[in-house]
């Protein structure tokens, strides 16, 4: 999905507005509005009949419209709050303007916070594009983005990157699911891999089958109508820059469909199982972004991709496979089909033997129960890798809550007849089961496991307005930017 196109002009005189039909003002926290403010008056007779005073706008953004029918919202932003809280209050402010569809808006951003400047500007963009519709009349995209202020344009290129990446993300799990098919999704990488310069290969089914990736050929032994798979497959992308001092991998779940499979979701949870894709649209955002900053660092991004169908052919309870690092798993619930198709994936990138493993994942309800949908739930292999992702969820306004995965979990995965149970049936604490079943695949390298809960919340959430979020790519960015330091 294309972004507006970004204008810079430089500093405006204070007094003067651009000559647009819808502008934001973006203040600094103040306790009174600047002297020399346009339609100043207008402005504190709006606030005197809310009740309120002009620091509130540090939390209520305000609009008016002048009298030639310029809509002018104004907000402040207190370089002391969060990031999230930053990022929520200029979202909620650059809403009053683009709820009209304008095709262009300008930014003021007054002072010189270039962080302010670049945040403004990167809300601006997320939530001026639009996601895939069928609608007759689609809402046009934000065509054009006007900043005026005292930052330079070279400084916006990681907005401008950062935006186009987390659009990316949330185009791709927004897509109908008889459009993103695994097939088509397929071949949707393989053009964005031709545009990114990277290298392409596809494990598809037969080809895992022969190399003995039981875990997710399990899955995908359903994915097709024929019950060959030849829809499925693991996709390995490689990005490798010159100078590059450090070594990554990123795997995604890219489940394009989850049905539960034999153990049928009903209606209410099965609406929305298009978006079970979303760990690998994050990780291709991430990836694209990357690229486009040109960062020294090497990446393997693993995409395990496919449908989690009721079938003749699909796979069921108390089926035994073999995972693609000789665990024997007994399956104990097809709807637990993520951290299958994760096992194999998280294998296949141990043996490149990264500095570091990644993984993105919409994958247990029960992160949901523990956390709802504003914070995403992440494991760690070890401490210190747990505090750089507490800081990278502060420091890019994505949020998240580090859980514990004490061995002594893992006691009820023990099975009678394999190695390790998929899950339970009891479904408590599933989200730190998972954890444990995945970390055998990963080898003894170091880990991350992301279960993003907070992929989708209505109503929007930091940045975004849309209830997808694209959660994910902004954590992730920040994290390996701290972790490459």
């Amino acid at each position: 999905m294309s972004l507006a196109k970004l204008h810079c002009h430089g500093p405006l005189p204070s007094t003067k507005l651009p000559d647009l039909d819808h502008i934001l003002l973006v203040l600094p926290a103040a306790k009174e509005l600047p002297a020399d403010m346009p339609a100043r008056e207008q402005w504190l007779a709006v606030l005197r009949r809310r009740d309120m005073k002009p620091g509130d706008l540090g939390k209520t953004s305000l609009a008016l419209d002048l009298p030639d029918g310029q809509r002018v919202a104004c907000v402040m932003v207190d370089a002391a709050r969060s990031r999230f809280e930053r990022l929520t209050v200029l979202r909620k402010a650059v809403m009053l303007l683009l709820d009209e569809a304008p095709k262009e808006i300008a930014i003021c951003v007054s002072g010189k916070d270039e962080d302010l400047a670049l945040d403004a500007v990167y809300v601006a963009l997320v939530n001026g594009a639009t996601l895939p519709t069928r609608k007759k009349k689609p809402i046009k995209p934000l065509a054009k983005l006007h900043f005026h202020g005292d930052v330079a344009m070279e400084s916006f290129a990681p907005a401008q990157a950062l935006a186009s990446a987390n659009t990316l993300t949330r185009a791709l799990t927004a897509t109908a699911p008889n459009e993103l098919t695994p097939l088509e999704y397929r071949k949707r990488i393989r053009a964005l891999s031709k545009r990114q310069d990277w290298k392409l290969t596809e494990y598809d089914y037969q080809r895992l089958k022969k190399m003995g990736a039981g875990a997710f050929c399990a899955v995908a032994q359903g994915s097709s109508s024929k019950g060959d798979g030849d829809d499925a497959a693991i996709v390995h992308l490689a990005y490798r820059p010159k100078g590059a001092k450090r070594h990554v991998a990123l795997v995604g779940k890219g489940i394009c469909f989850d049905t539960g499979g034999h153990n049928l979701k009903p209606a209410k949870y099965m609406a929305g199982m298009h978006e079970d894709m979303n760990g690998s649209a994050v990780v291709l955002g991430m990836l694209q972004a990357i690229s486009e900053l040109g960062l020294p660092i090497a990446v393997d991004a693993w995409l395990a991709i496919a449908h989690n169908h009721l079938s003749p052919h699909a796979y069921k309870q108390n089926d035994i496979v073999t995972a693609l690092n000789g665990t024997t798993i007994e399956v104990v619930h097809t709807d637990a089909e993520g951290r299958m198709v994760l096992a194999d994936a998280l294998t296949l990138a141990a043996r490149g033997k990264p500095d570091l493993i990644v993984d993105f994942a919409t994958l247990t309800g029960s992160m949901h129960a523990a956390l709802g949908n504003r914070y995403s739930g992440v494991f760690a292999s070890d401490d210190t890798l747990a505090a750089q992702a507490v800081a990278a969820g502060r420091s890019s306004g994505e949020r998240v809550c580090v859980f514990p995965m004490d061995a002594d979990y893992e006691s009820d995965l023990e099975s009678k007849v394999a190695d390790i149970k998929q899950c339970t049936l009891e479904g408590e604490a599933d989200h730190i089961l998972a954890a444990r079943f995945l970390q055998r695949f990963g080898g003894d390298r170091p880990w991350l496991h992301v279960d993003l809960s907070a992929s989708s919340c209505k109503g929007g959430l930091g940045a975004n307005a849309s209830d997808l979020t694209g959660f994910g790519v902004g954590w992730g960015l920040h994290l390996l930017r701290a972790w490459m330091a």
